[in-house]
């Protein structure tokens, strides 16, 4: 059984990071975020704060004011991005979704359709994809502390069914991988399912290193960073998963990522797990070491599947539950 419980902060050592993180929680526990920024002295150090300025078509440019809240709402859109990730492992590990108690905020909350419990026939999948729906419940569980009850906001509608209009068929017609009138079920079998968490896990892991460096309160970016920490290790084993299993496999990826990367603009941000005779391609990285970020509207654009700028398609049929960040960019 899935344990729900608030995963346990780093032990240990006493530094500024851990320090002010267990700070927040503490202050932060059933009040605003806000309340817990004015406690901890705002971004923590004495250097001029700055005014982020988000790149991509549907992200507004705040008013120093609307700083703090700018940041409060790149952890709710991470959060949006968790309420996905966290229900395709729920679901696939146990047949039941996430409980009702982490799915409520601000804003309409939404149902899940799709998704089935899965019978792993490679059983070393099997515990790896157990361990990853731990991690992501936890996941879950300390951006909606992170942000606060008063302004979390809820699980918006999301679609992880094999629909003509879901997110995983939609990718799957647009990469070559499924016929044109053929639908992609990310349940039906191992496979399948590593490929539907290559889809998800990939995006977001681009979209917190898009994020982080544009948040300004030095708590919620460690939130973030600590974060995107865990979804690299989840995405790298998820990767290195689809490689072991040949040809077919990484291919498959190919051709996922080739139809991402078609949706969020000109720059090639996306690759697949194919790299060379001699190489794998697991860290999907620049010649100079370094993995490429995408902005909310780009992350928006592949989860919504549309390269036009819009408000909901694909995972979200309903949209993103956001004040920031709603809109995909216009590609």
């Amino acid at each position: 059984m899935i344990d729900t419980d608030t995963p346990m902060t780093a032990p240990g050592a006493d530094n500024d990071r851990a320090g002010a993180r267990r700070r927040f929680l503490q202050l932060a526990g059933g009040a605003t975020v806000a309340m817990g920024l004015a406690a901890c002295g705002g971004s923590g150090d004495s250097s001029p704060t700055p005014t982020p300025t988000p790149t991509g078509t549907a992200t507004p440019t705040p008013t120093s004011t609307s700083t703090v809240a700018l940041d409060v709402d790149y952890l709710n859109f991470a959060l949006q991005l968790q309420y996905l990730t966290a229900q395709y492992f729920a679901l696939a590990t146990t047949g039941s979704g996430v409980a009702a108690s982490l799915l409520t905020g601000t804003g309409t909350q939404g149902t899940v359709s799709g998704g089935a419990q899965i019978t792993f026939s490679d059983a070393l999948l099997g515990q790896y994809a157990r361990e990853i729906a731990t991690r992501e419940l936890a996941q879950l569980g300390i951006l909606r502390s992170a942000i606060g009850s008063a302004a979390v906001s809820a699980q918006p509608s999301i679609d992880l069914s094999s629909s003509v209009t879901g997110g995983f068929t939609r990718l799957a017609r647009a990469g070559g991988l499924i016929g044109p009138a053929d639908t992609f079920d990310a349940f039906s079998s191992d496979l399948n399912f590593l490929l539907g968490a290559f889809i998800l896990q990939d995006v977001v892991v681009t979209a917190y290193i898009g994020a982080t460096p544009a948040i300004t309160n030095l708590v919620l970016v460690n939130v973030a960073a600590d974060a995107l920490a865990a979804k690299s290790y989840e995405a790298a084993l998820i990767r290195s998963q689809l490689y072991g299993r040949g040809t077919a496999a990484r291919t498959a990826t190919d051709q996922l990522s080739g139809a991402r990367d078609a949706l969020d603009g000109a720059t090639d941000l996306d690759q697949g797990v194919t790299g060379n005779a001699t190489t794998s391609n697991i860290t999907p990285a620049t010649i100079d070491g370094l993995v490429a970020g995408r902005t909310p509207a780009q992350v928006l654009n592949v989860l919504y599947t549309n390269r036009a700028a819009v408000t909901g398609g694909g995972f979200y049929p309903n949209g993103v539950i956001s004040t920031y960040f709603k809109t995909s960019g216009a590609n």
